[in-house]
């Protein structure tokens, strides 16, 4: 499996942007769809994440001002960022996990900047 992240930019405190994430190779297996990101200086932090296709759930940090999203017929997820807050500025890697395989699957990263 293949992921290619894209959609992070540079944006004032309360803009939005959406991320993509679109995957290739056998995306049927996968299990659990996610966002990470990295702030500076920080370690890795998972966003959000759908597991087994149905359930999503966020970091308390974003709730309310984000929403990931999957589309199965293009192998695709999002994550659309509204209310956008400096603290938010990091690399956002998409993720995936299947389970039949325990492995991981990784995103180049792409770097979202907000300005206060």
């Amino acid at each position: 499996v293949q992921l290619q992240a894209s959609g992070g930019g540079l944006v004032q405190a309360g803009g939005s942007l959406r991320l993509s994430c679109a995957a290739s190779g056998s995306t049927a297996s996968l299990t659990t769809i996610a966002w990470y990101r990295q702030p500076p200086g920080k370690l890795r932090e998972l966003v959000a994440a759908i597991v087994s296709g149905e359930t999503a759930t966020y970091a308390d940090s974003v709730k309310g001002r984000f929403t990931i999203s999957r589309d199965n017929t293009k192998s695709a997820w999002y994550l659309q960022m509204d209310s956008l807050k400096p603290e938010d500025t990091a690399v956002y890697y998409c993720n995936a996990f299947e389970l039949g395989v325990l492995q991981h699957y990784w995103g180049q990263g792409t770097q979202v900047t907000v300005s206060s």
